[in-house]
């Protein structure tokens, strides 16, 4: 029975009855230990009849182990692992060491085959899974229960997690909390009195109020009483494992923590229990999962075996639970271990070590082999790396960091020592923790000597660097390193002047970029070798800073070059990205990103989508299909936002809030943009105004449009691709405020980068703006040069905006008839695309031509879906199945079900097979 927890229990039963109903949910049971947060998980798990039940729990010394939390929660189901798609099930098998991979898991990828899993579990019906302690989780465990927490929807599941609501716990931005406080009064007092009715009043008064609420202190501390004669000291609830500082108002006088005091209570049962037990006990408590035979092996020499365990069993500190030795509490095995000498705790460790002998147990035995060690030691340094290596295989990161770090304490050797620190930096950054990554990268510093592992050590700080938002150290580290490199291995330094120069290309703070281009220009590169062309771009990217923008040979020749040279590198192939869109070569960025997507997909490398779907989306406006647009910015925006990705989450939010603009939602583009102007990334500000200007100027407020495009064409950032292909839209606010002067300032530039483009679709824009810009005869011939080459490179956006302006000049020299043939056609365009604010402005241009008056044409079936609902459409009217639409965008198959169903009365259809008649190529835009 729970006291005081009615409130609780009803929104557990609410998660409850929406599993059963087919709609999916997670919630985090947050708050102090003992504060009954798992008894709120029993009652679930007693609650949910005609449910499936998956129980996992965090396991504090299995925190090293990689995906163990995971396989704890999932072995009861790994039957149906059959059914996934083959990548998920092998990085799945392969996470839990039961299967060979071609390359280590992704927590992430882990992740969505924990989702297709229990999906494929809900299908027979409503499913539950709680996980208690998920403090305890290893980081990998962590991870993908928190990327399929975020992806449930519509398939069944009931997802319970209880954390410790303390500094050390575990953040799960985006999903809801249920945080626990202490028992009001009256709650906390029927729990006192069930449990210890004989109290006298002082003594009941005295155990309320230093309880504070928390219900295993009110438990717990009568104990107490009886052993010290009514006296308890220690303060108001808090931690009670001993560890964290106390919350809430401490009783007069006590001066110790209530977790401390409650450790004592447990501690002293331990007294008056026979000497091999208290041997048991402590192999119990130091191997921590408490496996029956590995710990009567440890104790068998001692001369204790199984009928010592009766007396604690007696005592209530312990049950045999099969196969386990399982504490009433942490606080007793804490109580456990804290009594015992150090000389016992260390011998107990070498034991356990001993015990361990199974192939299958190598990672246990290195780690108690470390714990029992007291001095550097090369057996047990090696066992720790091979544990790190078996970790890293295994997709766990974080795991492989605290081996390799644990490696380096114990290796004698100083060059061994900072190789492992080296590799578990690497790791660390991996699995996320860039704060303690950076922290190893510093520890091997001073003691790498050799110039190339100098060079990586200073890339894996910069990665950590990068990783927590702070680009200028990143870029320090990267051209320190680089220098280290020069002279001894080019390709190393090379890979480190390609993060460097894309750092630089979005940052600067007056020496950024400087410092980059002379490291750049001092890269000694054969002119023969196949690093060349990577070389090439990067002095031609480092032009374009200084004002240079004419490279030794053609600027798309050069990309293209580049692109060959650089393979299958994903961080070379985001920099050729950005330098596509640089150039204007929107077709071939469209091909690559595209790839870049597919290989993400397809691998798993989900970590890599934002960039790649970021490329995409910017493809995918520029060549006309907004709404595709939007749905790839949109997924990469939550795959940035769940991988903790600043960079690309405010540059995501600027790009979206372009689309916006365009689309003319004014309320939408505003906070979007609001939300990249506050990101800590500088490139979210110049996307962030091309989004407002490109919005005033659509929604006729040029003097506004000036003064965001302005800003954004002569600061920092002019040399970036949302500053240059920005520029037209500066020279038609100019021009429509009268300003010439600006309007030829602006245009002197985008002239320049047409000539070092080389692409048609620039040069159309060049030949509009000088329509703008000229009078006389010679503004039709600019326009109709500006369509010819609109024809050569397609671009319905800019196209329509042609003719806007070129049927508004035909209607004010009064040649109605062609000005209302370009109008018209602009209108189609616009409204194809959605750009309702162009759309008014062209039929309000077609009225005044007293030809016509059009009507607003209703928006197309596709405009009434959601992203999501757009990718999945698409994704099925190609003839993907649910399973195989689910594998691409992350979600379970139950969900592509779901979005279907709703989509298909927005659309006219009912069935799948009917998508490609809807999908024609005007609507699919």
């Amino acid at each position: 029975m729970l006291y005081g927890r009615d409130d609780e229990q009803r929104r557990i039963d609410h998660l409850l009855a929406a599993a059963r109903d087919g709609r999916s949910g997670a919630l985090v049971v947050r708050g102090a230990p003992g504060i009954g947060k798992t008894a709120l998980l029993e009652y679930a798990i007693s609650a949910a009849t005609g449910m499936r039940v998956l129980r996992g729990q965090g396991i504090e010394a299995e925190g090293e182990l990689p995906y163990a939390g995971l396989h704890l929660l999932l072995h009861p189901a790994l039957g149906e692992a059959e059914r996934l798609p083959g990548p998920q099930r092998s990085a799945l098998l392969s996470a839990f060491g039961l299967a060979d991979s071609d390359r280590p898991g992704d927590p992430l990828l882990v992740g969505l085959a924990v989702l297709s899993l229990l999906s494929e579990l809900a299908e027979r019906g409503p499913l539950l899974c709680v996980v208690d302690d998920t403090h305890w989780l290893d980081h990998g465990s962590a991870e993908a229960l928190l990327f399929a927490a975020r992806r449930l929807h519509a398939e069944g599941i009931a997802l319970l997690l209880a954390e410790r609501d303390d500094p050390g716990s575990l953040p799960a931005p985006g999903l809801p909390e249920l945080a626990l406080a202490g028992l009001d009064d009256g709650a906390a007092a029927r729990l006192l009195d069930h449990k210890a009715a004989d109290l006298s009043n002082a003594a009941r008064d005295r155990v309320l109020s230093a309880a504070w609420g928390n219900p295993l202190a009110l438990l717990e501390l009568p104990a107490v009483l009886t052993r010290e004669g009514g006296g308890i000291t220690g303060p108001g609830p808090g931690p009670v494992d001993g560890g964290a500082a106390t919350t809430g108002p401490a009783v007069p006088g006590s001066e110790v923590p209530l977790g401390d005091r409650l450790r004592v209570v447990f501690g002293g049962q331990l007294v008056g229990l026979p000497a091999a037990t208290r041997t048991v006990l402590l192999a119990a408590a130091a191997e921590h999962r408490g496996e029956l035979d590995v710990v009567l092996r440890a104790v068998a020499t001692s001369g204790a075996g199984p009928t010592d365990l009766a007396p604690a069993e007696r005592a209530g500190l312990i049950r045999v639970d099969g196969r386990n030795v399982v504490f009433r509490h942490p606080l007793v095995r804490a109580a456990v271990l804290q009594s015992a000498p150090h000389g016992d705790r260390i011998a107990v460790h070498r034991a356990l070590a001993e015990a361990l002998s199974g192939p299958d147990q190598a990672d246990r035995r290195a780690w108690q082999s470390a714990a029992a060690a007291c001095a550097p030691d090369e057996e047990v340094a090696a066992e720790l790396a091979a544990a790190a290596a078996r970790a890293r295989a295994r997709g766990g990161p974080a795991a492989a960091a605290a081996a390799h770090e644990a490696a380096a304490r114990f290796a004698p050797d100083p060059a061994w020592r900072t190789e492992h620190l080296v590799m578990a930096a690497a790791d660390a950054a991996e699995a996320g923790d860039f704060a303690h990554a950076g922290d190893l990268a510093e520890r091997a510093l001073p003691d790498a000597a050799d110039p190339v592992l100098r060079s990586r050590v200073l890339q894996v700080r910069a990665a950590a660097d990068f990783g927590r938002g702070a680009l200028r150290d990143a870029n320090a580290h990267l051209l320190a390193g680089a220098e280290s490199a020069a002279g001894h291995d080019s390709g190393q330094a090379l890979k480190l002047l390609l993060d460097a120069v894309h750092i630089a290309w979005f940052i600067d703070d007056g020496g950024v970029r400087p410092r980059t281009a002379r490291q750049v220009a001092a890269l000694a590169v054969p002119a023969g070798s196949t690093a060349a062309p990577a070389a090439g771009l990067l002095r031609s990217l480092v032009g374009i800073w200084e004002g240079r923008h004419v490279p030794a040979e053609p600027f798309p020749e050069l990309v293209r070059a580049a692109c060959r040279a650089l393979g299958d590198d994903p961080r070379g192939q985001v920099l050729v990205a950005a330098a596509m869109l640089a150039g204007a070569q929107d077709a071939e960025l469209y091909e690559l990103a595209s790839n870049l997507v597919a290989q993400g997909r397809e691998q798993g490398r989900i970590a890599w989508l934002p960039p790649a779907l970021s490329y995409l989306t910017a493809a995918e406006f520029f060549l006309g299909r907004p709404r595709a647009a939007v749905a790839a910015a949109t997924e990469a925006l939550h795959i940035a936002q769940d991988t903790n990705q600043p960079q690309w989450t405010g540059q995501l939010q600027a790009i979206l809030a372009a689309l916006a603009a365009a689309a003319g939602d004014d309320e939408r583009c505003r906070a979007l943009a609001a939300e990249a102007l506050e990101g800590t990334p500088a490139p979210n500000i110049g996307g962030a105004r091309w989004a407002l200007g490109l919005l005033a100027l659509g929604a006729g407020r040029p003097e506004e449009a000036v003064r965001h495009l302005e800003a954004l064409a002569e600061g920092p950032e002019r040399h970036l691709a949302h500053s240059t292909r920005s520029i037209p839209d500066l020279v038609e606010a100019a021009v429509r405020l009268g300003e010439t002067d600006r309007a030829e300032r602006a245009f002197a530039r985008l002239d320049h980068w047409a000539r070092w483009a080389g692409q048609p679709c620039v040069d159309a824009l060049v030949s509009r703006c000088r329509a703008l810009l000229d009078s006389g005869e010679s503004v039709e011939k600019h326009y109709r040069t500006a369509l010819g080459r609109h024809a050569l490179a397609p671009r319905p956006y800019e196209e329509a905006r042609t003719r806007l302006l070129y049927g508004e000049w035909l209607r004010r020299e009064r040649r109605k008839a062609e000005a209302t043939a370009q109008l018209r056609g602009a209108l189609r365009i616009f409204e194809d695309l959605g750009a309702e604010p162009w759309a008014h402005r062209a039929r309000t241009e077609l009225g005044a031509t007293g030809i016509e008056t059009p009507r607003a044409r209703p928006a197309g079936p596709l405009a009434q879906l959601t992203p999501q609902e757009n990718q999945i459409v698409r994704l099925a009217a190609d003839g993907l199945q649910n399973r195989a639409i689910a594998a691409k965008l992350f979600l379970s198959p139950r969900t592509v079900a779901y979005h279907l169903y709703k989509a298909y009365p927005k659309l006219g259809v009912a069935s799948r097979s009917e998508l490609s008649v809807v999908l024609d190529a005007r609507q699919d835009v």
